[in-house]
């Protein structure tokens, strides 16, 4: 089982943009679920999903509106949120370093 560093950043991101409400609990559900291994585990659910340098996986929230930007620990099975936010604000990150 996955744990999620932090839930409460989810939360609080869902509490300023409702519409990513439901998108972002099912990411969650679904996160916590599996025991993914390596990043191309991911990808065999999250086709659409980014894998970058250093564990970084980015994921699309509601059709690409939002992204997500995660580090994941496969040995612990931690992951770790780095980044939420809008497609323009994720364009003003580096996601391999955030």
């Amino acid at each position: 089982m996955e744990s999620i560093f932090a839930k409460s950043t989810l939360r609080e991101f869902w509490k300023s943009r409702p519409d990513s409400e439901q998108y972002l609990k099912t990411w969650f559900d679904t996160t916590m679920n599996p025991t993914w291994k390596t990043p191309n585990d991911v990808k065999q659910t999250y086709a659409n999903a980014s894998i970058l340098k250093d564990n970084r996986i980015v994921f699309n929230i509601k059709g690409n509106a939002y992204r997500l930007v995660t580090k994941f620990n496969f040995e612990k099975q931690w992951v770790f949120i780095r980044f939420i936010g809008t497609h323009s604000e994720y364009d003003k990150i580096n996601a391999n370093t955030i």
